[in-house]
């Protein structure tokens, strides 16, 4: 099932609802410059197990709306609290990719995890992005700004440099040109309004905030969010377990796909989340 839910007068966002009768509901938040369609390795395994499997495209990505301007985490995180009222959700296990982590987290501090019963983060783009003077870790700031000018200049090109560097294996070109098509899915201008979020914002506050059970999957290799984010996050949300995998990059969600789904299902089986 698929619809869009409208989150401000002109602007509706795209859902994906497979399974809308599942026993359990895991809402997918995907990450720059994808859309939930990468998560399709997840979908096919969990509706099996009788898992309702909600993935959203952020504004500006996919199939939703685009408008030109608003893309702050806390008015993505705003969108996310319009669906799941809108959806009349509870108790969903929330799994989040890259900066759909950070928006997650935020989501959780700015409407106290309404809704959430378990948080899983995977290579989160967290708690901060960029570098600072007591993080670092990540990107220069005038990296973020090359990325930025690179998507004025040349999209493609900016998307199959990411591509490049997504996964810790070899790719063949066929999956290469789907993550291309993915990232194309989107605006020109919402790929670099979020880059630019992503260059700006940091957690640092809100993942103190964070009270529910929180996985943490983090890929060794992972170039784009390397490790010490996964092991400061792991440090700084309680009641947080941090699960490494040593063959993946950002893309664990297809490099160690079964890996990944066999974590985040048992996680969601847990009655009593014990820290590992």
């Amino acid at each position: 099932m698929q619809y869009y839910v409208k989150v401000e007068p002109d602007v509706n966002i795209f859902v994906n609802d497979i399974n809308p009768q599942g026993n359990k509901t895991i809402f997918f938040v995907h990450g720059w410059p994808l859309n939930n369609r990468m998560f399709e390795y997840q979908y096919n395994e969990f509706v099996k197990y009788g898992y309702r499997c909600i993935g959203i495209d952020i504004r500006g990505f996919g199939k939703s709306d685009k408008p030109y301007t608003n893309y702050s985490y806390d008015r993505i995180a705003d969108d996310i609290r319009v669906i799941i009222d809108f959806l009349k959700l509870e108790n969903i296990t929330l799994v989040a990719h890259s900066v759909g982590g950070a928006i997650s987290i935020r989501y959780i501090s700015r409407h106290n995890g309404f809704g959430v019963d378990k948080l899983v983060l995977l290579g989160a783009a967290a708690p901060s992005f960029v570098k600072r003077f007591d993080f670092p870790y990540g990107r220069t700031k005038q990296e973020v700004e090359k990325i930025i000018l690179d998507t004025y200049n040349d999209r493609p090109t900016m998307l199959q440099g990411f591509t490049d560097i997504l996964v810790n294996r070899y790719i063949t070109d066929s999956f290469s040109h789907w993550v291309l098509n993915l990232g194309l899915e989107a605006a020109g201008y919402s790929t670099m309004a979020l880059m630019d979020s992503l260059g700006k914002e940091n957690l640092f506050l809100d993942v103190e905030r964070i009270d529910v059970p929180t996985l943490i999957c983090q890929g060794v290799h992972d170039k784009v969010c390397p490790l010490p984010f996964g092991e400061t996050l792991n440090k700084q949300i309680r009641n947080s377990r941090l699960v490494l995998f040593e063959n993946s990059g950002h893309g664990l969600f297809w490099e160690e796909k079964d890996k990944l789904n066999k974590e985040i299902m048992e996680f969601t089986s847990e009655q009593n989340f014990l820290m590992r």
